[in-house]
């Protein structure tokens, strides 16, 4: 049973503590590129020198992804707000589901093999194909083989996305060869008929990333669905071809392969197949989800489209509900700062519009749907408009600012929480201008929060859940410079999350004097918790994250 809060001597303001995500609004050191400096914002300017200012960290470990490279995402930055603190999420959940068999008693699972079992049909496992542990990892893919013939799942087809990146450049047959030794122990009693089907370099196919290329994506599909490719007879032929044929070409690079028998490749996805990508993380397993998932899409021409039973390791992105299906569930989280203010008798209040309401509720808590207690906690919903984003960039952000205001006058509730979905949504189709109207549309709702927090005498604490709008155009990792599609000669449009920090920025309308910012560096979105907690006069817990704030 969670406790009661402790009091502290800081009473907390008049008003209400209200936390406003703006997001996918990020800190950017460019402005090329930058939808959030190119937009006219003078609200949030106003704040950055009116207001306490520190940044957050909102990606990789800092919100439990398995390393900094890995792009926050809406999720998972919604459980580290609203929990204190950071659980594992990506590598570690897999592992763990795995190791638990709580994958094999999910309903996705059930339905990969049940469909497989009742169709007679192939189960196909694609990934990237080594234990770098970046994007998957080999044991992954074994015990999900391992599992489908304890099931009785007959033929099974791997198609091998070769890395080189996370791992040795060169060191394909590391994994080719021990991983073959293993398919051949698991039909050595001719039950079953596992087998290597297709392959290539992660650079070369499937696995594109912030729609750079999707005929990388189209020559995966070529290969692994319809079997297309230069034949050999397995997966080491191929690779020593291509090398023999390719001097010094590493592991990512190389060119897409098929696996033939008796003339015919020996894995192409067809009718009434399963298929499983079995990367946890997520920047490069949307567009191949997308491939699988989607009913419309103009990327390329996937006719025939095979109609199959398709999940993810996980969840790829929540915006987007990619993929429909997907094997490992979000993490358990306990004790949210929703559940503990609840407990506590303090009234809260959260808001969006329809493309964020379940984030401020049901990720904020903890991946809990419904409230801690009907008495205390009020959830608005506002209904999104079912437009592309790109068209109403405005989106509901004045609808949203509109009864949030109302009920600030109220002064029924002294924990409110609202989310701004533009920068995120709007950032997402990559339309520049239309990012630029989304921040700026979100800044005037800003600055009527402010004069609105102003009048109640409140705190208003403004963050985010990630980056996204300030990061727009494909740069170089190492240089920094934009990349120019060499094909176009336009600079690359970037639609995904960043690895951006956020603003955290703190304004006591009550003039308490009190406020000051906490002696921590390297802190992430998680503080905001006991930050909003200490705020409102109480002590937060244990073992939450630091606060940004300091009391006086």
């Amino acid at each position: 049973m969670v406790p009661s809060l402790k009091k502290t001597l800081f009473p907390g303001p008049k008003g209400p503590v209200v936390l406003a995500i703006l997001d996918g609004v990020g800190l950017s050191p460019y402005t090329d590129g930058n939808a959030v400096h190119a937009g006219n914002t003078p609200n949030l300017n106003w704040l950055m020198k009116n207001a306490l200012f520190t940044s957050l960290k909102a990606h990789g470990t800092a919100v439990g992804l398995p390393s900094d490279e890995d792009m926050g995402n809406s999720e998972v930055g919604h459980n580290a707000i609203g929990c204190g603190r950071v659980f594992d999420q990506g590598a570690k959940l897999v592992t763990e589901a795995l190791r638990s068999g709580a994958l094999f008693r999910g309903q996705a699972w059930k339905e990969i093999t049940g469909n497989c079992l009742q169709s007679s049909s192939t189960i196909h496992f694609i990934g990237l194909f080594s234990d770098g542990n970046v994007h998957s990892h080999l044991d992954h893919l074994k015990a999900m083989l391992e599992q489908a013939k304890r099931e009785g799942v007959k033929k099974a087809r791997i198609h091998i996305l070769l890395d080189g990146r996370d791992v040795g450049e060169t060191s394909a047959l590391e994994y080719v060869d021990p991983f073959e030794a293993f398919l051949a122990q698991l039909n050595a009693d001719g039950t079953v008929d596992f087998r290597i089907a297709s392959g290539g370099g992660r650079m070369a196919i499937t696995m594109d990333r912030y729609n750079a290329d999707w005929s990388m994506v189209q020559r995966g599909w070529d290969t692994h669905v319809r079997g297309k490719g230069t034949p050999y007879a397995s997966a080491r032929e191929a690779i020593l071809a291509i090398r023999k044929d390719h001097p010094g070409v590493i592991d990512q690079d190389l060119a897409p392969f098929v696996i033939v028998r008796d003339g015919k490749p020996v894995g192409p996805v067809v009718d009434g197949d399963s298929v499983v990508f079995f990367n946890f993380r997520g920047d490069r397993a949307i567009e191949i989800t997308r491939a699988f998932d989607d009913d419309v899409l103009d990327r390329f021409d996937r006719t025939p489209r095979p109609r199959v039973v398709y999940a993810g390791m996980m969840q790829y992105d929540g915006d987007l509900k990619l993929p429909k299906r997907f094997l490992v569930t979000p993490p358990a989280i306990d004790r949210t700062m929703g559940e503990f203010l609840a407990r506590t008798g303090v009234s809260q209040y959260a808001i969006s519009e329809t493309q964020k309401f379940g984030h401020v509720t049901y990720f904020f808590n903890g991946n809990r749907s419904g409230k801690f207690d009907d008495h205390t906690e009020t959830y608005v919903e506002i209904p999104s408009d079912i437009v592309p984003f790109e068209q109403r960039p405005w989106m509901k952000a004045a609808e949203i600012t509109d009864t949030l205001l109302d009920a600030i006058r109220q002064n029924r509730w002294r924990f409110m929480r609202v989310n701004f979905p533009n920068g995120d949504m709007v950032g997402h189709t990559g339309v520049f201008p239309a990012v630029q109207v989304a921040v700026e549309s979100v800044d005037l709702c800003l600055g009527r929060l402010i004069k609105a927090v102003d009048a109640a005498k409140g705190i208003l604490v403004v963050s985010a859940d990630h980056g996204n709008a300030e990061d727009m155009i494909e740069r170089n990792k190492k240089t920094g410079k934009l990349i120019v599609d060499p094909d176009t000669g336009i600079l690359k449009v970037k639609t995904a999350h960043s690895l951006n920090p956020v603003p955290c920025l703190v304004y006591d309308a009550a003039k308490s004097g009190r406020l000051s910012l906490a002696d921590h560096s390297g802190l992430g979105i998680s503080s905001l918790a006991a930050t909003c907690i200490r705020l409102l006069g109480y002590e937060p817990p244990a073992d939450y994250d630091p606060s940004v704030i300091d009391l006086a």
